[in-house]
């Protein structure tokens, strides 16, 4: 960057430094400039509002910055690379963590478009806001008198009007021939950024791959294809303004590769006899809707034993619980390590579901992460070893946030020390999609490939109106999980109805495919409660569950040689 004097005196270019560069420290990327924030909602200022440069005598922090009342606020720092790595990303933050006094874990959000990187600063023991971040980068960068921001939306870089930037006294005449030509080269840096980010944009997607490393494709790319049956892996097109956290709509049914329920049931130990029984004891079990409100009533009064949730009523807790009734028990709450965590806690509100090995969770049922948790939710999935993810909401329903996007729209984006790729997203069908994430420990450098099975048909108030498209959905999810050892996690909003539904259905149908002669659907509902509570919320999920189980085995005994 070159560092320009802003007092009256001629100006002269000094020598080109990095502005964050400690003695005998590696090179990082140069930062050219340091933007203003924006507030934490993401909004992007107008080309209309006027940027601020340092007038003779002015430093950053008395420009009037927007947003320095929010918890959580992005800054943005362009450099002079033409393009960035998250390495060197995460790097330049390290260093200017450093310079102003900071620990590195305020920064979240990291991510990396062109030559620039942009983050959320948390809200931290110093109070310092992403305002007084980019002053006191600007402080050390003795006074940049200019910035242009570009902020990046989904699939473009936007670039703000460069008009109005320049404030100088009139007896600066050379002050402002070298400004305005510092404006014109600015222009220029910012047309080439958003070339590069074009480009690199159009490379990924013709790769089929956004954004994964050249040490990953290979096994993730096999993983994917043979999740979805073996149909085109490539990314089928654009989604993220189908799933974005406005207003859902499903996709349109020509965007599938393949029509729904086309999966043939797993191969099942279930025998024929012990089949037609299940089956009949169900049909009478749902056409008698006095034996099933009974026993709806009976689990209702059921009291899990023990059924403290102390730990997540603590003060310290309570802002990570979306809502407050749905609260996981002290015994079997999912516990990280706090030594790795950003805030040094070990709560999350998530719980194992264990089924006949009390050794090893089959499930991890969650809520919807927030904003604020979305790092806790990837070292929950790192450190548990897991592989898929149920995820069984729209971000967005009824005007209302179910959870936050936790994963990068493309590319990949860093989550405390947690790198998620976006590797491909395929639209199933219009009841629901998959996505194949790579992850990686930038502490320890290892990696991990997963995939996220994303239902979309089943509405937050009430049941879908037909089980198929859960069935096939679980048959696609099973088909790749494929008996792993690691517990799938699930999660809806408050990781209990339809959470509890899902973990209900897979559980009873798994231990029919295993032999099991008998089946208390009933007993299962009060096996899995006594782990979280509310799993399964109302009469209507509960009859659902059944009238799921009943199909499928039928389906399981049609399939089978008579």
């Amino acid at each position: 960057m070159q560092l320009v004097k802003t007092d009256s005196a001629p100006l002269k270019p000094e020598k080109p430094a990095t502005v964050l560069d400690p003695p005998d420290a590696p090179p990082a990327p140069s930062s050219t400039l340091i933007s203003a924030p924006t507030k934490s909602s993401g909004s992007v200022p107008s080309a209309s509002q006027p940027t601020h440069a340092t007038e003779p005598g002015q430093s950053l922090k008395d420009l009037p910055l927007d947003g320095t009342g929010g918890k959580e606020e992005y800054g943005y720092i362009f450099t002079n690379q033409s393009l960035l790595t998250l390495y060197d990303g995460v790097k330049l933050l390290g260093l200017l963590a450093d310079r102003i006094h900071l620990s590195t874990s305020s920064f979240i959000n990291i991510s990396v478009v062109g030559p620039a990187v942009t983050f959320r600063l948390r809200q931290n023991e110093h109070n310092v806001t992403a305002a007084e971040v980019a002053a006191k980068a600007g402080e050390a960068g003795k006074h940049t008198n200019t910035h242009l921001p570009t902020v990046r939306t989904r699939n473009k870089c936007l670039s703000l009007s460069p008009s109005a930037v320049i404030k100088v006294s009139e007896s600066s005449g050379g002050t402002v021939i070298i400004l305005v030509s510092m404006a014109v080269v600015g222009g220029v840096l910012v047309l080439a950024m958003a070339v590069a980010c074009f480009r690199h944009y159009n490379q990924q997607l013709a790769s089929g791959k956004l954004g994964l490393g050249p040490e990953g494709g290979a096994e993730t790319h096999f993983d994917y294809q043979d999740c979805v049956g073996g149909g085109n892996t490539s990314r089928v097109s654009s989604v993220s303004s189908q799933f974005s956290d406005g207003p859902q709509h499903s996709p349109s049914s020509t965007h599938s590769s393949t029509p729904s329920w086309s999966e043939e049931p797993a191969q099942s130990n279930m025998d024929i006899s012990t089949g037609h029984m299940i089956l009949a004891y169900m049909e009478d079990h749902l056409r008698n809707k006095d034996r099933l409100q009974k026993e709806w009533e009976a689990l209702c009064s059921y009291q899990a034993d023990p059924s403290s949730s102390i730990v997540a009523q603590n003060p310290n807790n309570i802002d990570k619980n979306r809502h407050a009734e749905s609260l996981p028990y002290d015994h079997s709450r999912v516990k990280l390590k706090s030594d790795v965590n950003a805030t040094k806690q070990d709560y999350i509100n998530a719980s194992f579901i264990f089924d006949h090995d009390p050794r090893q969770p089959a499930y991890i049922a969650t809520q919807g992460p927030m904003a604020h948790t979305v790092a806790d939710f990837w070292q929950m999935v790192w450190e548990n070893g897991c592989t898929v993810i149920v995820m069984m909401t729209a971000l967005v329903e009824d005007g209302e946030k179910q959870s936050e996007r936790y994963w990068p729209d493309e590319g990949s984006s860093l989550y405390h020390i947690y790198e998620v790729n976006l590797v491909s997203e395929h639209i199933w069908c219009k009841d629901f999609l998959v996505r194949s994430f790579y992850l990686k420990n930038v502490q320890t450098q290892e990696t991990r490939t997963l995939t996220q099975f994303h239902l979309l048909s089943w509405p937050a108030n009430g049941i879908p109106t037909s089980t198929r498209p859960l069935l096939d959905f679980r048959r696609k999810v099973n088909k790749c999980y494929r008996g792993r050892s690691c517990p799938i996690i699930v999660h809806c909003s408050d990781g209990t109805s339809r959470t509890g539904t899902y973990i209900l259905i897979d559980m009873v149908l798994n231990r029919m495919a295993k032999g099991v002669k008998e089946i208390d659907i009933a007993a299962a509902l009060e096996h899995i409660r006594d782990q979280r509570p509310g799993l399964v919320r109302t009469k209507d999920q509960f009859e659902f569950a059944l009238t799921a189980v009943a199909e499928e085995v039928n389906a399981i005994l049609k399939a089978l040689p008579q």
